[in-house]
């Protein structure tokens, strides 16, 4: 069974090692090989804590799948284990967290575990998203996906997302000497009535408005990029 919650301080190494191999899986052929053979789940997991990702006061919120690891044979106790995420958040004008555009919601990112794809984790973080943004408000989604990405592009697509003509170039560095690769990422955008996801209508259980945070609106009151693969 699959449970969606919000991000835990000590779920920073299992989630970036979701993040890690989710890229080596969903970025071979679009992202140098050499790059994603040393990316590191220690560093990437040292980075979220630095950054406070599940602190309550951190703009962007993370939403994490987890699963039942014990085997269906077996009468051991079972396990919680992570198998997703997605961050969402206000817009960032830019893909800078630093100026947010409050009229829009972003998905940041959102990734699945590679032994779990095709297994509807990926729709249920779509839907438990939409609902977490649109329980704060927003009425529109912007997200950021690489145009080769043929697998999260689809993903989009099926849940009724669509390109809006804005797109822009990742610049991915890879080693000194080097210069930097360029990816084209393309900009999906659609109206939160609008998916096709089974979400409820308020926020996440477990997240709750945090005093001196910002609502859409930009008044008081309550990192990264996005595909099914999904953030940098």
């Amino acid at each position: 069974m699959v449970a969606i919650r919000l991000e835990r301080p000590d779920d920073a190494l299992a989630i970036a090692g979701v993040h890690v191999r989710a890229w080596q899986a969903g970025y071979a052929g679009i992202m140098p090989a050499e790059v994603l053979d040393r990316l590191n789940v220690a560093a990437w997991a040292q980075r979220r804590r630095e950054r406070g990702t599940a602190e309550p006061e951190h703009p962007f919120r993370t939403l994490v799948a987890t699963a039942d690891d014990s085997d269906s044979d077996s009468d051991s106790d079972s396990e919680e284990i992570v198998v997703g995420f997605a961050t969402v958040g206000p817009y960032r004008t830019g893909q800078d967290p630093e100026d947010l555009d409050h009229r829009y919601g972003e998905i940041l990112t959102m990734y699945v575990e590679p032994t779990r794809w095709g297994t509807g984790i990926g729709r249920a973080l779509l839907a438990a998203a939409v609902t977490e943004l649109a329980g704060r408000g927003w009425t529109e989604l912007r997200l950021w996906v690489l145009a080769e990405n043929s697998r999260g592009r689809r993903f989009y697509e099926r849940a009724g997302l669509a390109p809006d003509g804005d797109r822009t170039v990742f610049r991915l560095q890879w080693s000194r000497g080097r210069p930097p690769v360029g990816l084209v990422e393309l900009r999906y955008a659609a109206r939160l009535s609008a998916l096709a996801t089974t979400g409820g209508r308020g926020p996440i259980s477990d997240v709750r408005p945090v005093d001196g945070a910002r609502t859409v609106d930009g008044s008081s009151s309550p990192a990264t990029r996005t595909d099914p693969i999904v953030e940098r």
